[in-house]
């Protein structure tokens, strides 16, 4: 392995070294740790340490990296607290996580690292979104994502570059080619000679660099951020390296040939750089050694304050009270001054409102800028907000999600706009596994809003037509909203935004240039969580919201004589049980209207509810109305036998004569 120092100092090359051996041994420690049963996991990064300690050292504090669980360089060369890391390790309530996450599945603001989740993917998109953030604030920093070579196979990998290299974007994507996936070798991974040679498709300069020399690693990092800095733009690097452990301890090397391990030991990143600076009398054994004890003492030290922490004593309210990030609502009243006007009109004015009151909020979407999207809500945005807050992203709904993440880490809030509901499935993963749990398991809100376009009744056939809110109302650390008038769309609309917490934002279609309504000309806000009494009666309790809600008022002015008291939801989570429970308890029979198929909807979980906080006040069964069970049709007629509208009158006339 040949060193070449360039222009660094003396003290620089030792500063290198003592990074790269602190790691190392807290690495041979944890070995010891999982033999004796006092961790129950550990992946090893042995072997691969200059990567993370090069990077690392060669950008600023203030940069944020995004490391994987084989980076534990990245964490020591920014100095955490050692004790902070073991009490993480031991699931501790002074790590990272109170003992929810395990490993290094964490991030911490105070030092500008943000952890992996299991599905790998989502933390590219990220980085675009921190990035997108920097460049925006003009700030000339960088920022730096790991991933393996196995994670470069997921979709989330490809729509990241593509979104960094269209919006040029800074960012270094680190590629860990370290020879296995857990024991997929890469000749099973992928065909290409070099992944770096994935960058050319997308227009990015890539680099392959030997991962095991720490001064190769560290001047061109620093080079390429000059570079960056004067011109932001992202790049990609492939960074040939081994591990020398198993993909966690307990599944060992079995796989890997002894020939290989014999090839890789020797080009070992620590004690190479560390002969190299012996041979060049920069470095003495005698220092070396006085190092090798100061870092084990500091060890040691630090192992005995995570090991005096007791262990964490669960509650229940210290659980639940994570899931989301404490939101203290602000009434914003109106003036007199009202318009009348449709509901796609009241969704554009709180946008439009909510951009002018948010400097840092940003709209990101399919055709949204020129265009003005599908719907055309965002029509003249351009023009007033700028191409940089009002943006037309690529088709890849995964990583546009998790770029929203992103700009949230960094200090802004973002609207995505799902062009149609149905098309969130391709974004699911990280709005259900990375937004929704972020600040249940580091304290991390997710400030985003997804706008969801959803609903059928206009023959827009199985792809365009769902209204899936029961996909996420069962998701913790999400809040869903689905109003069904314009001046609530408006209200909510502006305290979603409001809100740190994401928030998934139904917007009926069906409704958007169908129903008209006066609406406050003013900026105002509508609490999340509180239903609304629509009509009000004392035979029959209807539960609906939105479209069902119109279709339960023309089924009520066709039959007058119903007295009912009409319940729209408007939030669906949180989820306002006090007014249906007490309405349930006034009438005594209660019927659910969702335009979403039945089995599996929210309307089971509402009747659920009521059946077990209302039951003695029950004089009927509690009815459930909703669409047939399969896909949505196009026809017309099928569309129509599909929908509950019809069917709602009949159930509800045989409740009453219950």
């Amino acid at each position: 392995m040949i060193f070449y120092r360039q222009n660094l100092s003396d003290y620089q090359l030792l500063d290198l070294y003592k990074k790269l051996l602190k790691p190392r041994l807290i690495e041979e420690k944890m070995l010891i740790l999982i033999r004796q049963g006092k961790v129950s996991k550990w992946f090893s990064g042995i072997g691969q340490e200059a990567i993370s300690v090069g990077i690392t050292a060669a950008l600023n504090q203030s940069e944020y990296i995004l490391p994987m669980h084989r980076n534990l360089g990245v964490f020591t060369t920014r100095e955490i607290p050692l004790h902070r890391l073991f009490s993480q390790w031991q699931g501790k309530a002074n790590g990272f996580t109170k003992g929810r996450d395990r490993s290094f599945h964490f991030g911490t603001q105070d030092y500008n690292i943000i952890g992996m989740i299991s599905h790998l993917g989502p933390q590219l998109g990220i980085a675009d979104g921190i990035a997108l953030a920097d460049k925006l604030k003009q700030n000339n920093k960088v920022t730096a994502v790991f991933t393996g070579e196995g994670a470069t196979s997921e979709g989330d990998f490809h729509e990241a570059l593509n979104i960094a290299a269209v919006w040029q974007l800074p960012v270094m994507f680190v590629i860990e080619n370290n020879g296995y996936g857990l024991s997929t070798p890469t000749n099973e991974q992928y065909y290409c000679e070099n992944l770096a040679d994935k960058g050319i498709g997308y227009g990015i300069e890539s680099y392959i660099l030997d991962g095991n020399n720490i001064l190769e690693v560290y001047n061109k990092i620093q080079r390429l951020k000059e570079e960056m800095q004067e011109n932001p733009h992202p790049v990609l690097l492939e960074f040939k390296t081994f591990r020398m452990r198993g993909h966690e301890e307990a599944s060992g090397t079995k796989y890997v040939p002894d020939e290989l391990m014999k090839q890789w030991a020797l080009r070992d990143p620590v004690n190479n750089y560390k002969d190299y600076l012996i041979e060049n009398k920069i470095l003495t054994e005698e220092i070396d050694q006085q190092w090798k004890e100061e870092i084990r003492k500091e060890i040691d030290e630090n192992l005995a304050v995570a090991n005096a922490e007791p262990e964490i004593v669960p509650t229940y309210n210290g659980e639940l009270d994570d899931v989301y990030k404490p939101f203290d609502y602000e009434e914003y009243s109106h003036g007199e001054e009202v318009k009348n006007i449709r509901f796609i009109d009241a969704i554009r004015n709180g946008l439009e409102q909510s951009m002018w009151r948010h400097r840092n909020l940003v709209l990101m979407g399919q055709d949204i800028a020129e265009y003005g999207g599908a719907f055309k809500i965002t029509e003249g945005f351009v023009d007033a907000f700028g191409k940089g807050r009002v943006r037309n992203t690529p088709i890849c709904e995964s990583a546009v999600v998790s770029t929203a993440m992103g700009l949230s880490i960094n200090g802004y809030k973002s609207i995505v706009e799902m062009q149609f509901a149905d098309f969130v499935s391709t974004g699911f993963n990280p709005i259900v596994n990375l937004l929704a749990k972020s600040h249940y398991r580091w304290g991390e809100n997710a400030d985003v809003v997804v706008r969801m376009p959803c609903g059928a009744g206009t023959q827009a056939g199985p792809f365009h037509s769902q209204t899936n809110e029961a996909w996420f109302t069962k998701t913790p650390g999400l809040k869903v909203v689905y109003p069904a008038f314009p001046y609530d769309a408006k209200g909510l609309l502006n305290t979603s935004i409001l809100d740190p917490n994401p928030v998934l934002f139904f917007e009926h279609k069906l409704l958007y240039r169908s129903i008209y309504q006066d609406v406050p000309t003013d900026y105002y806000t509508i609490p999340l969580g509180k239903a609304a009494l629509v009509k009000e009666g004392k035979a029959i309790t209807i539960i609906a919201f939105g479209a069902t809600v119109h279709w339960a008022l023309d089924t009520l002015a066709q039959n007058p004589e119903i007295e009912a008291d009409l319940i729209d939801l408007r939030t669906l989570q949180p989820l306002d049980t006090e007014t249906i429970f007490e309405s349930v308890k006034k009438t005594g029979k209660v019927i659910i209207y969702q335009e979403d198929t039945l089995f599996g909807g929210i309307a089971s979980d509402i009747s659920a509810l009521i059946m077990e906080n209302c039951f003695e006040y029950l004089d009927a069964p509690v009815r459930r109305v909703a669409s047939l069970d399969s896909p949505i049709p196009f026809t017309k007629a099928l569309e129509d036998q599909f929908l509950p509208r019809n069917r709602f009158e009949t159930i509800l006339k045989e409740l009453l004569q219950y």
